[in-house]
């Protein structure tokens, strides 16, 4: 099968693609490396503001979002383009694709252009703050309070797992504000500062080193938010919530093919059994494409396919988890090396894009647990696919 696109979306890649050839920073400039997914090095903020400027940042905004009023096709070859030479289009990937794109979806004309714009413009950095100690996948049964007094919240509780928040501007941060009422429907969204009195951000290192200080806890004491910090109505937060996990799974899978791609290409096989994962990994990142490919044409056609994000989401993060356990239990006691980077863009890459395999590896269970579990992405397939009952 050979996929092709329309005329307009050739001439959009071409475009894009001829921005890119004119507008990589140099090497030089990209010595500083982001230390969390909330840190940008001066140079990571020009370069995402170049984007923002020329309408490459969001393509699907109009112009004064940093975009260029894209089609879902258009968005789609502007991912596959970055990712075919390894780069990033914002260095706070988390504040831009779902806090800012959130903002843009759900506030006010006002945080809109007070919080959004500036995160867009590389002025601000953001994180998202969901998961909790006893709400994980089960967002519902988060426990952190904000009362409303008169103008302002007061914010008890505590986040985790929550990206690079020690670096961040501000959280966009769900909590419960109608502990009466049902789990679904008394949670709200607030944006709230890291510099508010009573919020403390505590980074700690994941299983790839001490040096990997991305995660964070983070604490709530009486924090006080201004009310107008409401993104959406008073109680209404889930819709927010599901508006924000959409943002983040849009084109997801794109993202797991271009990391399965990228173990194809880095990994040579030697054993006639390593050969045999190795085609099961070309296998797999066809079928992915392929899968992707006609979920991209029912969503350019405005089909309403909820069903195909969940497929996508699950398959493609469990064969990238798979592809990286071959390719680390290939390379064996190497796989613990980090190589040595090669190719011409190769500094505008996190080091986890050549990683060591064991990194890869570890790293790649993330996929089968931010943007929806893969549990929970089998309980959707189940009943709303398959039509299962419940119980």
């Amino acid at each position: 099968m050979k996929l092709t696109f329309d005329p307009d979306v050739e001439q959009f890649r071409a475009e894009f693609r001829a921005f890119l050839d004119e507008h990589l920073p140099p090497e030089a400039a990209t010595l500083e490396r982001p230390r969390s997914v909330s840190h940008m090095p001066q140079w990571a903020r020009d370069w995402q503001r170049l984007l923002f400027d020329n309408g490459w940042l969001l393509p699907a905004q109009p112009p004064e979002f940093g975009g260029r009023n894209a089609t879902v096709l258009q968005q789609f070859v502007h991912l596959e383009e970055l990712c075919r030479r390894r780069i990033y289009h914002s260095f706070n990937p988390q504040g831009v694709n779902i806090v800012a794109a959130s903002l843009l979806s759900f506030g006010t004309e006002e945080q809109k252009h007070r919080w959004a714009v500036p995160v867009l413009k590389a002025e601000m950095t953001a994180s998202l703050g969901m998961s909790e100690p006893s709400a994980g996948s089960d967002l519902a049964s988060l426990r952190t309070r904000a009362e409303l007094r008169g103008d302002h919240f007061v914010v008890n509780g505590q986040k985790v797992w929550t990206s690079g928040a020690h670096d961040a501007d501000f959280l966009l941060a769900f909590v419960r504000t109608d502990p009466d009422a049902p789990k679904h429907k008394g949670i709200s969204a607030l944006i709230i500062p890291t510099d508010t009195p009573g919020v403390v951000c505590r980074p700690f290192a994941d299983m790839c080193g001490p040096d990997n200080l991305d995660f964070n806890e983070v604490f709530f004491t009486d924090a006080k938010v201004p009310a107008e910090n409401l993104v959406g109505p008073l109680n209404e937060g889930w819709k927010v919530a599901n508006g924000s996990l959409g943002h983040e799974r849009t084109m997801m899978w794109l993202g797991f093919a271009d990391r399965i791609h990228n173990m194809i290409t880095d990994f040579t096989p030697r054993t006639e059994l390593e050969r045999d994962q190795f085609a099961t990994t070309i296998m797999d990142y066809q079928a992915l494409r392929a899968m992707g490919s006609a979920a991209l044409a029912r969503a350019a056609r405005g089909e309403a396919d909820t069903a195909s994000v969940s497929v996508l989401k699950l398959f493609g993060s469990e064969a990238e988890r798979n592809a990286m356990e071959n390719a680390l239990t290939a390379a064996g006691a190497d796989g613990l090396i980090h190589p040595t980077m090669t190719g011409p863009y190769e500094h505008m890459n996190l080091d986890h894009y050549f990683a060591s395999w064991f990194e890869r590896y570890a790293r790649s269970f993330g996929g089968t647990i931010a943007g929806g579990t893969s549990e929970i992405q089998r309980n959707i397939i189940a009943t709303q696919v398959l039509g299962l009952p419940r119980r």
